[in-house]
């Protein structure tokens, strides 16, 4: 009977045989936190930031969204040198203005919200969408700023006007000259509306505090992305202040479409069409 060593190579031998390791690119793949699938970051970009697999929206940064939307090239910044101060001197953890450096390096940009003129299948109009990825797309003076200004500038135009909330609500670092962001720009939309413009407000996820209390509910047509969670102060603090249990997908673009606090949920690649659509007919 042959030994062991004298037998030919076997398949058992072979599959014994260290393999090298093939090195995978960091965050080339990712899960999805709706459905768990395994989903190619690539693949889920070029669906516009979204899951193949349950249509999950994925936060998008201010760049990226106004990449997806408006036509390509047609996008002319305004303001983007604007930077918030730091009248109060504030520190928590850190101080506001180390804070702030951070996420303008973290970023690229100075504040949290991108505005100026952009094309949307050829209808011009005004466009202001805020950044998440900045301070949780907290809203100070700067952002209440850009936008009154981005306002200001469809009025005198004659352009369409929209909106695209992503936001934890008023920045606690500027305290009550963050809260009169929410008057002034209800103002400056007060004054858009008289003058006969048109303002589509996208809510994206998630939409909160000061914004939605101010003009993010204040358009003519208030559009949602689907499952984006919307409200003034968060669920579990409701729930604890009232001590009652909330109905099922409170907060939810779903709720409160069915509440009549939304016109329409639309899915991020149906966006650009309905929009074209809304200012068609108010063109007529």
């Amino acid at each position: 009977m042959a030994t062991l060593h004298n037998a030919p190579a076997s398949s058992w031998e072979t599959s014994t045989t260290p393999r090298k390791n093939v090195d995978v690119p960091e965050g080339l793949w990712l899960k999805c936190p709706e459905c768990a699938a395994m989903i190619y970051r690539k693949i889920m970009e070029e669906q516009e930031h979204t899951c193949p697999e349950c249509r999950h929206h994925f936060r998008v940064t201010a760049q990226q969204r106004i990449t997806c939307l408006v036509d390509p090239g047609s996008f002319e910044e305004m303001d983007a040198n604007l930077a918030p101060s730091d009248p109060l001197k504030f520190t928590d953890k850190k101080a506001y203005t180390k804070r702030l450096a951070d996420e303008q390096k973290k970023t690229g940009s100075k504040d949290g919200l991108r505005a100026g003129r952009a094309f949307i299948k050829g209808r011009p109009l005004m466009i202001a969408v805020m950044d998440f990825a900045f301070m949780a797309g907290s809203m100070g003076a700067v952002v209440g700023e850009k936008i009154t200004r981005a306002v200001e500038r469809a009025t005198r135009e004659n352009l369409p006007l929209m909106i695209i909330s992503c936001s934890g609500g008023a920045r606690m670092q500027e305290s009550t000259l963050s809260l009169m962001q929410m008057a002034k720009t209800s103002a400056a939309l007060a004054r858009f509306h008289d003058a006969g413009g048109l303002f589509i407000s996208l809510l994206s996820d998630p939409t909160y505090g000061g914004v939605t209390a101010s003009f993010a509910m204040l358009g003519d047509v208030i559009f949602a992305e689907p499952k984006a969670m919307i409200g003034f102060a968060g669920p579990r603090v409701i729930a604890n202040t009232i001590r009652a249990e909330l109905p099922a997908g409170f907060q939810t673009a779903e709720f409160l479409q069915e509440k009549g606090f939304i016109d329409k949920i639309v899915p991020r690649n149906e966006l650009r069409s309905q929009i074209a659509r809304v200012i068609d007919y108010c063109n007529k």
